[in-house]
C-alpha cells in the first residue's frame, strides 16, 4: 500500500487529492512543521530533502510533486487522471505542473521561506514585498495562456487540476484576489465542490 507524507498548507495537498481521485489504497501521514518533524531523523530517512510530499511505494520512495502526480496517474490508469495515450498532451500537462513547481511555488515561497535565499533581513523583506506582484503575474499568465478550460487540460480533469487548486488556496494569503481571474476562479469553485477534494480537506483539517 502507498504511504503519503504530507503537512498542512503545503503542496503535498495536490498528491493527496490525486490519490483520493484515483481511488488508490494509501495511508497518509501528517508531519507537523511547527514541531520541525521534517528535520527529524525518522523523516530524513524517508526524504533527505526534509520536504513534503514523499510517496512510499513498493519500489521505493518518490519525491517532488510533478513526479508523484504522474506516477499516480500512470499506476491508476482507470481513473483517467492524465492523457497517458497522447505523448504531446502528457508533455503539456507536465509542462504546466513544472511551471507550478519551479516558478509559481517559488514566487509564493518568498513570503515565508526567504531564509532559503538570503540572510539579511532587508533582503528577505524585499523578496516578501514582491510576492503579491509575482503571484499576480503568474496567474495572469495562467489565465491568459496556459489554462485551457474548463479544466487545466481542457474538457478532461487531470492531476494538474489538483495541483493548481492547491496553489489557488494560497492566493488569499498572498493578497491576490482570485476573482480577478475568471477562469481560475471558476476552476477553484468547481474543485472545491468535488467529493474527493472535500474528503481530503476534511482529513487534513481535522484536529
Amino acid at each position: 500500500m502507498l504511504k503519503l507524507f504530507y503537512a498542512l498548507n503545503t503542496c503535498a495537498l495536490a498528491s493527496h487529492i490525486a490519490l483520493e481521485e484515483a481511488g488508490a489504497r494509501y495511508e497518509s501521514v501528517r508531519l507537523n512543521f511547527a514541531n520541525a518533524d521534517q528535520t527529524k531523523p525518522e523523516y530524513l530517512a524517508v526524504n533527505p530533502k526534509g520536504r513534503v510530499p514523499a510517496l512510499v511505494t513498493d519500489r521505493g520512495i518518490i519525491t517532488e510533486t510533478p513526479a508523484i502526480l504522474v506516477y499516480i496517474a500512470q499506476t491508476h490508469p482507470q481513473a483517467k487522471l492524465a492523457p497517458l495515450d497522447d505523448p504531446f498532451a502528457l508533455a503539456k500537462m507536465q509542462a504546466f505542473n513544472s511551471y507550478l513547481c519551479s516558478t509559481v511555488h517559488v514566487a509564493h515561497a518568498h513570503q515565508r521561506r526567504g531564509k532559503r535565499w538570503a540572510n539579511l533581513d532587508a533582503s528577505i523583506a524585499d523578496m516578501q514585498s514582491k510576492v503579491q506582484e509575482n503571484m499576480t503575474a503568474c496567474f495572469e499568465l495562467i489565465e491568459r495562456e496556459m489554462f485551457a478550460g474548463p479544466w487545466v487540460m481542457g474538457r478532461d480533469y487531470s492531476v494538474a487540476d489538483g495541483y493548481l487548486y492547491t496553489i489557488e488556496l494560497w492566493l488569499e494569503g498572498d493578497k491576490v484576489d482570485i476573482a480577478r481571474f475568471p477562469k481560475v476562479h471558476d476552476h477553484f469553485q468547481r474543485m472545491s465542490a468535488r467529493p474527493a477534494v472535500q474528503r481530503v480537506l476534511a482529513e487534513e483539517r481535522a484536529p
